[in-house]
């Protein structure tokens, strides 16, 4: 019998041994892959330890041994622009070969859902069908990265080369597809796109987690009640806490006990200034949040026809108004508009209470206080201001976490980005910042800290270009604070680091829709800085009107730009430039008239006397009719530094 078990050992032994031995490669090495051009070719693996390796690719052959712990790295000179060439990988055991490998240009393409939209899918671009039918260009390679977290550091990835086709395209993303598409149709290479997004993620998930671990405890607060060690583990006992906490959100005590009626005790409820996401005062909470405010109706509206509107509200809500339910929406980012039937508002004091459920990410009202309002046929009532809150649920009461690139830092990059730093890439194309608008000021520190350490993992300075956030939301009847603004004004000094660029997209977003569908010219712009500031192509303007320099003229201001070509061109028959509001010492921002003059901006407006400080395109949804003469439009500023919400300059 002991004869047996040693030869079954022996045996066991011998199979583990044959298969460390088998030679691997990271997913990036496939059929169909992109090689970056005039840089040395580097390929890398695993194989048994202290295994030797040889590696041929257009008749040069490499041999290296895997260390002690079977990787192996080796590199080959540069590798002339073209092909198809082979790759064949040999170890002890097995033998790898690769084929139809072309060698160009690779840009990495990252951020959330914008640069995830595909073709046609979940999203779907402008004129798809067309797209999709003229996509055969064989020059053009996306490698899609498979969707994952960790909290260390990963050596591979999932994913695939797939070659452009009408069959495969619509999986492609549309951004960096039509970036791709017009960089070979201008270099006539063959271009790689990778693919690494994932919809609604926020920035901090893509910074590696070495590097965020040593920002203040300012950026680290978000993150303070989780603690990940072994990722697996927390995520089987996150479930069991999860599963009581959904127990609960489906017994709202707040639902049971009715703290919709307008007679609820509410003396232990605290009070909140709305609108604003409830992070910046529960902290990083996900859960219901009961919200109740009174207010005083005149007497000429008594029992009249009402519309009640709430703005966009994170993520769903339930509304009541004098204890009657009077609507419901589900879905983040929808403006609320609910309408009160007749003979439901009375006389005096009137109760509007809100349940609101969030599931990740911000929570709360978070619009524009101009969103807040009860309309009757006579009169408006303003709903902005002091609210009273209680939460009924909350995730960190069952010390549940929602499974997330978002639930702490690191995650993305660690399964998503790292794997790719050793592969030789041209540069990158970035198209994030929906997900950190509530936190724009953070934002002018983490965007440049993402790309200084990208850059450091590759030990290359690559260029780095993005798109900066397109109109959303509702229009703004007067001039209002806007953390899209501020978000579109922290990308913007992200432009003081070398090699970058940014395309501004204020003119074609869709004022309704998150994920607007012309994504062709998004890539375009993506691309007219690359072909200038990578490939040297001056001929291709890059930028639209940016500004210069502001002169007071009593109480007129001239405004002068940047990067006007062959002139300033206004898109309104009558000549007026829209965006523009101004404001004196007392910090009230009005709008202005403007119009051009020659390559000058001249506006005033008539409620401002004495004008100190100008801003152009500042809301979340801005109007644009100011471009250059190719046709890009100007870019968003403002000359002051205040911070609109305690009218303090910034520190």
């Amino acid at each position: 019998m002991s004869n047996i078990k040693f030869i079954l050992i022996i045996c066991f032994s011998s199979l583990m041994m044959s298969l460390n031995a088998t030679v691997r490669l990271p997913h990036l090495f496939s059929d169909h892959m992109v090689i970056q051009r005039d840089q040395p070719a580097k390929v890398w693996g695993w194989a048994g330890k202290n295994e030797t390796v040889l590696v041929t690719i257009n008749n040069q052959t490499k041999k290296v041994k895997a260390d002690k712990y079977g990787s192996w790295t080796l590199s080959f000179e540069k590798i002339a622009i073209g092909g198809p060439y082979s790759m064949e990988i040999e170890g002890r055991d097995n033998r790898i070969s690769l084929e139809d490998i072309y060698v160009g240009d690779v840009w990495l393409c990252s951020g959330q859902s914008n640069m995830e939209m595909p073709i046609h899918g979940w999203g779907s671009v402008d004129n798809y069908q067309e797209v999709i039918k003229n996509a055969g260009n064989h020059l053009i390679r996306t490698f899609n990265v498979s969707k994952a977290m960790d909290v260390s550091p990963k050596s591979d990835c999932d994913g695939a080369w797939t070659v452009c086709s009408p069959e495969s395209v619509a999986n492609f993303s549309a951004v960096a597809y039509f970036f791709a598409q017009k960089l070979n149709h201008e270099l006539n290479i063959p271009i790689g796109i990778i693919n690494s997004s994932w919809g609604g993620t926020e920035i901090e998930s893509w910074i590696p987690t070495d590097v965020y671990q040593n920002l203040s405890n300012h950026f680290k607060k978000k993150y303070e009640d989780i603690k990940i060690t072994n990722f697996d583990r927390f995520v089987k006992e996150n479930e069991v806490n999860k599963n009581l906490y959904m127990a609960a959100m489906n017994n709202d005590p707040g639902m049971s006990e009715k703290w919709y009626n307008p007679s609820t005790d509410v003396s232990s409820w605290e009070k909140m200034q709305i609108p604003q996401v409830w992070e910046n005062i529960l902290g990083n909470i996900d859960g219901i949040v009961w919200f109740r405010r009174t207010f005083t109706l005149s007497e000429e509206d008594n029992g009249s026809h009402a519309m009640i509107q709430l703005g966009p509200i994170d993520d769903d809500d339930v509304l009541w108004v004098n204890g009657v339910k009077v609507g419901e929406t589900r879905g983040y980012a929808t403006n609320r508009l609910y309408e009160i039937p007749s003979g439901l508002l009375k006389e005096g004091e009137n109760t509007i209470v809100v349940k609101i459920t969030d599931y990740s990410g911000g929570g709360g009202i978070y619009g524009n206080a101009d969103d807040l309002q009860v309309k009757t046929a006579k009169k408006q009532y303003s709903l902005a201001g002091e609210w009273l809150y209680k939460a009924s649920v909350s995730n960190k009461s069952f010390n549940y976490v929602a499974i997330s690139p978002n639930m702490y830092y690191g995650l993305l990059y660690n399964a998503m980005i790292n794997p790719l730093t050793q592969f030789p890439i041209k540069g990158a194309i970035w198209y994030q910042g929906e997900s950190n608008v509530a936190e724009a000021y953070d934002y002018r520190t983490l965007f440049p800290l993402m790309i200084n350490t990208w850059r450091e993992k590759w030990r290359e300075q690559f260029p780095f270009y993005w798109v900066q956030l397109a109109n959303y939301m509702a229009k703004d009847k007067t001039p209002q604070k806007s953390e899209w603004a501020e978000l579109r004004e922290a990308q913007t000094m992200a432009l003081s680091l070398p090699l970058t660029g940014q395309a501004v997209i204020t003119d074609i977003g869709e004022g309704d829709n998150l994920h607007p569908r012309n994504k062709q010219d998004v890539g375009l712009r993506l691309a007219f800085i690359a072909l200038n500031k990578t490939y040297g192509m001056d001929n291709f303007v890059y930028s639209g009107p940016v500004f210069k320099s502001m002169k007071v003229l009593g109480n007129n201001i001239c405004i002068e730009y940047d990067h006007i070509g062959q002139g300033l061109f206004v898109k309104n028959k009558y000549g007026f430039v829209e965006g523009f509001s101004v404001a004196g010492v007392d910090r009230k921002f009005e709008w202005a008239q403007a119009y051009v003059d020659g390559n000058k901006v001249f506006l005033y407006s008539n409620h401002v006397a004495h004008p100190i400080a100008v801003r152009y395109s500042w809301s979340n949804n801005p109007d644009v009719n100011l471009f250059n003469r190719d046709g890009l439009p100007a870019a968003p500023f403002r000359t002051d530094q205040w911070d609109d919400n305690d009218s303090k300059p910034y520190k």
